[in-house]
């Protein structure tokens, strides 16, 4: 199958000049992780969540608002694309290759779509994939935090591993979770709700526990990755944990069935 079979054509985009208010909205009100970056309808970048929390959260940028950064300050520009020709499979590799969530699919200089892999994880839902376990391919090493902890050092978490979803463990249960958009939400209404002159003190006192997300959806190692697709697709978690005995053993993700499709297919 061709990437143009699987791609959303449905393009929500932003301008480079815009501020990072107008970017959070659009990606609130359609509730997607990533946006295009246009220059004159000419594709020049990719912003997403993960982005936003990042630069929100550096010391450079901790006390200045949303509404006074600019796309292009915070967008990826380095872009990665492909032909709308090229085959499911070499595009699994590419994103797995290169670390990132979603490429743009060109005709020529044309930006017709993008497919991420939210996209991919609609494959997986019958036929090879009701014979695979979890177990099979979820990540044993799972990162946590837990919820006595500072936003700040969840922050640094996701960045240095560059995950995208952390479970919140107390000893060893599982409490919550917290992700990008979560991180990212913090910051945007801390910087609303918090005096300028005392954001870089009380930023500090913000714990995991104010801002993760409680009784979070887990599965467990025996669950065909055919059902945890449908999991993902209905709720829009791109990661959830995996629990035997009320103990979380690993975590599966959209990047372990991106990696399965990509074996399969190939």
């Amino acid at each position: 199958m061709q990437i143009k079979n699987l791609m959303s054509t449905s393009l929500i985009t932003i301008d480079k000049d815009q501020n990072l208010s107008d970017a959070l909205k659009l990606l609130r009100k359609n509730k997607i992780s990533r946006l295009p970056v246009l220059n004159n309808k000419e594709l020049v970048g990719i912003i997403s969540e993960r982005d936003i929390a990042k630069k929100l959260g550096s010391s450079k940028y901790e006390s200045m608002p949303a509404s006074r950064l600019h796309v292009s300050s915070v967008m990826v520009k380095d872009i990665i694309s492909v032909p709308q020709s090229m085959r499911l499979a070499e595009v699994a590799k590419i994103m797995l290759d290169n670390g990132i969530g979603s490429v743009p699919v060109m005709d020529g200089d044309k930006m017709i779509g993008i497919v991420s892999k939210a996209d991919f994880v609609t494959l997986a839902i019958d036929g090879e994939y009701e014979k695979i376990c979890t177990k099979e391919i979820m990540t044993k090493d799972v990162l946590s935090v837990s919820p006595s902890e500072r936003l700040v050092h969840a922050r640094r978490v996701s960045i240095d591993n560059k995950v995208g979803r952390l479970p919140v463990m107390d000893d060893e249960n599982l409490v919550g979770m917290i992700t990008s958009k979560d991180l990212m939400r913090a910051f945007i209404d801390f910087r609303k709700h918090v005096p300028e002159k005392y954001q870089k003190s009380q930023i500090k006192e913000v714990l995991v526990e104010n801002i993760m997300s409680t009784n979070p959806c887990v599965v467990s190692k025996d669950t065909p990755i055919c059902e945890v697709s449908k999991i993902m697709m209905k709720t829009g978690f791109n990661g959830l944990p995996v629990v035997e005995d009320d103990k979380v053993i690993g975590i599966i993700t959209q990047t372990d069935i991106l990696r399965l499709i990509s074996k399969l297919e190939a």
